[in-house]
């Protein structure tokens, strides 16, 4: 057994071991992990910045101390005093292992950097934002009549606005003066007033007629990707998406490892707050740049997400998030100014709304996916799955909607995959395998074509063939199913068994090769037995959340199925059926929300009514707690067969035929079931 530190990376979630004094460069690229450097490790292009986290990581199984990496040393102090390094950043290649150590590897150290897969859907929304734009003429000051500026500034906009209060805090009284003066006594001001608000704040002012517009960002702030979108305040029209991944994967890839490091590292939880609040200020910077606008015009934002990520985005210990009962400090919606949250990259002054939570488990992104999608309105029964490292599932109609989540994993991601990687060009996205010759053909992100299309080498000759992201993985292992390679329990075949020679020996279990680049210098993809059990596991919990609500709504199938987030808009419904990932239900039926968390938040930013709304319909909406409810477990049990062991799927079985293999040396017991029809 080897003595040597291990390193592990993430959000890859790459390890291995490696001798003392191993740069962090070379470790990185022994393993595959996307770390960029351009300069031959000589610390001159600072392209592979990292950064170490130290503490307690029970979900890698390791304890970081602070010598676990090399002292800080003249390089990197010689491109810190000219160019400047982020706190706690260090270069890859001149920081060496000499401990157990946790690696992040930054987004901006990322060669293939990740697509936003979460762009926004084109949606008809009412305008009616909290934060307005006014043009109003001032009364001049008089010496007959000493009142102030901004008293008078209140006159006009009561008279030409019919806005009766207004209040300013001081950075904008600094400027009132000489801006009303630069101006002629001809202004225009931004004025925020929240559906619950009393007095209307006055958050910016301009002299003259200001037309450089006004904007705000509805932040969908998940476990795994924080996903932006910089909106309009007058049309509604998205300027820019943007995204990143969310830096707190280094902690754990999933909530309740994050939850672990707050609980086991004193101060973990404001750590955790401090990198994803400084992940948000880098975010605000890069979306204004894109759109061509100053970030100060960004004068509110919205945001939506899971409970753990609304306590740690809101700097509060999420400790009790991780045990029964599961109490969040608050479930009510949030305003507060952005200053308070240290979001320093917009407005001054601008203005933050949180939706409301719904239940200690289900949070603010699921209230966001019921304010887009509506299933309390639905005449029929609708299910709704937002999926994501946590899953949100929401179903209901116009007489109930209940709600859960389910901890799926990061799988669905890409993460903790063997070949596994975020979506950026370069990554397989789609597969077909043929289930004669069990030969594979793919597709990149980049490319419209398949690999065996004449002119796909051309193609993605600048990306490359880097990996499989989650969308690959998924419709990798479905694929693999009704070739007949897997068999109803997830077990890989050997090349006898199947008749193919892709799938090759591993250890005690077998792989199945999609790509070999490796005599080229290029990456050997395929799918291990160790990468089936991760999406059984992941498909499983999200699976048995979904029966569990039909269950507590007296149900054995739903009308229609609305795939939600990243997950709904690249995944084919048959692929989603083969895998056993949701319910039975006609393919007719499912369809795709695209980023459904996403459109809430910008409803709720673009329309307080809206906001007003959402508050009232969480109060209705029935949380069943899945950690607690032991049906949860025999359904995910059963739900660990691919499609599952005992629900018969009919409408699956009218567009493909699955083989019915047996690689166990007991064989295969494919279960049996009646159709399921709804209970009285």
């Amino acid at each position: 057994m080897t003595t040597d530190p291990l390193v592990v990376f993430t959000p890859s979630g790459k390890r291995g071991h490696f001798p003392l004094g191993t740069p962090v460069l070379t470790a990185a690229r022994q393993l595959g992990v996307d770390l960029d450097s351009v300069c031959g490790g000589r610390g001159i292009c600072s392209k592979c910045q990292i950064t170490p986290s130290y503490g307690e990581f029970p979900k890698h199984g390791v304890t970081v101390s602070e010598g676990a990496l090399s002292e800080w040393n003249a390089v990197e102090q010689r491109y810190d005093d000219k160019r400047g390094l982020k706190p706690g950043r260090r270069l890859g290649c001149q920081a060496t292992v000499q401990g157990d150590v946790v690696i992040d590897v930054p987004p901006e150290s990322q060669v293939h950097r990740q697509v936003v897969r979460k762009a926004a859907a084109a949606r008809s929304i009412t305008m009616d934002p909290a934060t307005r734009l006014y043009f109003v003429v001032v009364e001049e000051p008089d010496m007959h009549s000493p009142t102030g500026d901004l008293e008078r500034l209140e006159r006009a906009l009561r008279e030409q606005w019919q806005i009766d209060a207004i209040t300013a805090d001081l950075s904008l009284m600094s400027k009132l003066q000489p801006v009303l003066r630069k101006g002629k006594w001809e202004v225009t001001v931004a004025v925020h007033r929240g559906h619950k608000d009393e007095v209307a704040q006055v958050v910016e002012i301009w002299p003259g007629l200001h037309e450089d517009g006004l904007y705000g960002l509805a932040i969908d702030l998940g476990s795994t990707t924080i996903a932006a979108h910089l909106t309009d305040l007058d049309t509604g029209e998205v300027k820019a998406s943007s995204g990143l991944m969310n830096p707190q994967i280094r902690f754990g890839e999933d909530l309740m490892s994050r939850v672990s490091y707050a609980m086991m590292n004193p101060g973990g939880d404001q750590e955790m707050t401090r990198a994803v609040r400084e992940a948000i200020n880098d975010l605000t910077t890069s979306i204004a740049e894109e759109a061509g606008i100053d970030a100060a015009l960004i004068v509110e934002t919205v945001f939506v997400c899971n409970p753990v990520m609304h306590h740690l985005l809101l700097g509060l210990d999420p400790v009790e998030l991780g045990q029964a009962p599961f109490a969040l400090a608050t479930s009510e919606s949030m305003s507060l100014p952005a200053r308070e949250m240290e979001l320093t990259k917009m407005n001054p002054r601008a203005q933050v709304y949180i939706l409301p939570c719904i239940a200690g488990h289900v949070g603010a992104d699921c209230a966001a996916v019921a304010l887009s999608e509506e299933p309390g309105k639905s005449e029929d029964l609708v299910l709704i799955v937002d999926v994501g490292t946590n899953a949100e599932i929401l179903l209901g109609n116009t007489s109930r909607v209940l709600a859960c989540s389910s901890p799926t994993g990061p799988a669905f991601e890409g993460a903790q995959i063997s070949s596994g990687q975020r979506a950026a060009p370069g990554a397989i996205e789609r597969i077909e395998i043929d289930p004669v010759t069990k030969e594979p053909r793919f597709r990149v992100i980049g490319s419209e074509k398949w690999s065996n299309e004449e002119g796909f080498d051309q193609v993605v000759a600048t990306t490359g063939i880097t990996g499989i992201c989650g969308s690959g993985i998924i419709e990798a292992v479905a694929e693999m199913r009704i070739a007949g390679l897997l068999d109803e329990s997830g077990l890989i075949g050997s090349a006898e068994q199947t008749g193919t020679p892709r799938c090759i020996p591993e250890g005690r279990t077998h792989s199945y090769l999609i790509h070999d680049a490796s005599a080229e210098g290029g990456p050997r993809i395929t799918v291990t037995q160790g990468d089936i059990r991760a999406i059984q596991l992941a498909k499983s919990a999200l699976y048995a959340g979904a029966r569990l609500l039909m269950d507590e709504m007296a149900v054995d199938t739903v009308d229609r199925v609305v795939l939600a987030g990243a997950f709904g808009a690249h995944i084919s419904t048959k692929h989603a059926m083969v895998l056993g990932m949701i319910p039975d239900a006609p393919l007719d039926k499912v369809s795709s929300a695209g980023n459904a968390a996403g459109t809430g938040a910008r409803i709720a930013l673009c329309n307080i009514t809206a906001r007003a709304e959402i508050e009232r319909i969480v109060r209705q909406i029935t949380k069943v707690e899945t950690a607690i409810e032991p049906k949860f477990q025999d359904h995910f049990v059963a739900a660990n067969a691919i499609p599952h062991k005992t629900d018969p799927f009919p409408e699956l079985a009218q567009v493909v035929t699955l083989p019915a293999p047996s690689f166990n040396t007991g064989g295969g017991d494919e279960g049996s079931g009646r159709r399921r029809r709804r209970r009285s």
